[in-house]
């Protein structure tokens, strides 16, 4: 029977093709048989009751079922189509079918169930395990990680052997097991965020309430309230960010008297110089007196220098940020200023901090001012015999406060100028986070250079633990770069338990008191006195 149709559903008609067997069992059977079968004519198949009737009428059986007294179109939905598809439903799932490109399962095989192919497993290998009872099955849970912790639960492929009752009683504990480290760990950090924005509400309302009091009733009688122990109270909490730049103005003053418009003469000034210096190659510098002036002037070129390593993370001060420009105008002008100063790596931390805070003019003249200190004065200019009678100091109170660190460190031989003149030079505002800088700088304005000293004690107080189990090399790494994580709740919790006084006297007093054993150790050393 060879039938050659362009038929659309190439599919059915390749099954057709590589099927024969099928369609000549049942509609081209021999005449032989089918008289010789025993069951009734009627219930035979067309084709067989046409082979019944003889060659010449099992002929035309043939053709009438083809195509005599019907049309083509039901001739091939018949025997090609119905039928078939009738037939094929009693197929057995397992049996193969015919594709155009190879031999699949046909549509109607469907996916096996796992219990049936864990009974064709124990079939084929002898070997029977217990059904997993269904208490064990995972049903609908309120919580599931979104990872593959869950998969622990879920049955094995189905080339491998089912889980035993032990096995799946295990996983499932320590599914549950996981479930609950997991919901405890979400508990906990919502515990915690919840903590954390309390806090921050809280400061946020104390803030608010503090910029009211700060605005309406201190900053208008300054000169009379700055001294009163309730300023001084709320000084040490912390200035609202809206008045502190203000604050920090009125805290520093302006002894030098500077004006806007002088910085507008320096900042000219400073323009020139770097003009020049890009026309020469080199600093040519006539006009100042000595060359050690002009080398100060020199460090013009070292502030872009260092300009992209003040505060990098904040991307605001680099190359192409919105204070990259502002912040090398107030070097500039500072150092055509202050020639016997110069720029000196750390100014830029500073200048950056009161440019954040304060206008540019306004960012000058605080800085000029703030530089100009004794103890900022002598640390920049880097004067030797200042900054050890500063180191002494402070190793005074450090013993009176910290004795057990404070041998530790001795053991050590490890001098304050290790981690004190990077602390001092910026103002802390390097070591410390941003805000955390701003809050020593607060207490700073409002007490001086001594609290200066005293958060850096606040800091081995805070570290004393760590800092007593580590050697030389390990306590100059962790000073050199503190902990990112630092609260300002904790440091100065630590710097309030800090007594900053020693037999009676106090800072002021134990640094006089060293000036003056200095200045006699210079006499009685004096050539004209030997004389």
């Amino acid at each position: 029977m060879d039938i050659n149709l362009n038929s659309r559903n190439t599919f059915e008609v390749s099954r057709r093709r590589s099927a024969p067997e099928h369609l000549q069992q049942q509609q081209l059977e021999e005449p032989s048989s089918s008289s010789s079968s025993s069951s009734p004519q009627q219930q035979q198949p067309p084709s067989a009751q046409a082979a019944a009737a003889g060659p010449d009428q099992g002929d035309g059986a043939k053709r009438l079922g083809g195509i005599g007294g019907s049309s083509f179109a039901e001739f091939f939905t018949r025997n090609f189509f119905s039928k078939r598809t009738k037939e094929l439903r009693p197929a057995v799932h397992s049996a193969p079918g015919w594709k155009l490109f190879g031999k699949v399962p046909p549509k109607e095989n469907l996916q096996k169930d796992s219990r049936i192919i864990q009974q064709e497993y124990e079939a084929r290998t002898g070997k029977v395990s217990k059904p997993v009872l269904q208490a064990t099955r995972r049903r609908h849970f309120e919580f599931e990680p979104l990872s593959t912790t869950a998969l622990i639960l879920e049955d094995r492929p189905s080339n491998l052997p089912a889980k035993s009752v032990e096995e799946a009683l295990r996983h499932r504990q320590e599914y549950d097991e996981m479930v609950a480290e997991a919901k405890k760990r979400e508990i906990k950090d919502a515990h915690r965020r919840k903590k954390i924005m309390k806090e921050r509400f809280k400061q946020e309302e104390n803030i608010a309430s503090a910029m009211v009091i700060w605005i309406n009733e201190i900053l208008p009688n300054w000169e009379s309230m700055r001294s009163t122990r309730r300023v001084r109270e709320l000084w040490w909490q912390g200035l609202p960010p809206s008045v502190r730049g203000k604050v920090w103005s009125l805290a520093v003053g302006n002894e030098l008297n500077i004006t806007p418009e002088l910085y507008e003469i320096f900042l000219s000034r400073a323009k020139e110089r770097w003009k020049s210096f890009g026309e020469t190659g080199a600093e040519n510098d006539t006009e100042d007196a000595g060359v050690s002036v002009a080398d100060r002037e020199a460090s013009l070129e070292l502030i872009k220098l260092d300009i992209s390593r003040t505060f990098p993370s904040l991307y605001i001060f680099q190359k192409g940020g919105p204070y990259h420009d502002l912040l090398h105008s107030v070097l500039g002008a500072y150092t055509c200023y202050r020639p016997d100063v110069g720029y000196v790596q750390g100014m830029s931390f500073i200048a950056a901090v009161l440019i954040l805070n304060l206008e540019e003019a306004d960012a000058f003249i605080a800085f000029a001012n703030l530089l100009n200190k004794p103890c900022q004065l002598a640390f920049f200019r880097v004067d030797h015999s200042m900054m050890l009678k500063y180191f002494a100091a402070f190793e005074v109170f450090f013993e009176e406060n910290l004795p057990k660190l404070f041998h530790h460190f001795k053991t050590y031989n490890l001098s304050p100028d290790i981690y004190l003149i990077d602390w001092i030079f910026t103002l802390y505002s390097k070591s410390l986070p941003l805000d955390l800088a701003c809050r020593v700088w607060d207490v700073f304005c409002r007490d001086g250079e001594e609290f200066l000293f005293r958060t850096g004690l606040g800091i081995l107080r805070l570290y004393e633990d760590i800092l007593l189990q580590m050697d030389f090399i390990h306590i100059a790494q962790f000073l050199t770069k503190l902990p990112e994580d630092i609260t300002s709740e904790k440091l100065f919790t630590c710097i309030a338990s800090i007594q900053m006084q020693n037999s009676n006297k106090k800072w002021a007093q134990v640094f006089a008191s060293l000036m003056k054993d200095s200045k006699e150790g210079d006499k009685n050393h004096s050539p004209a006195l030997k004389s």
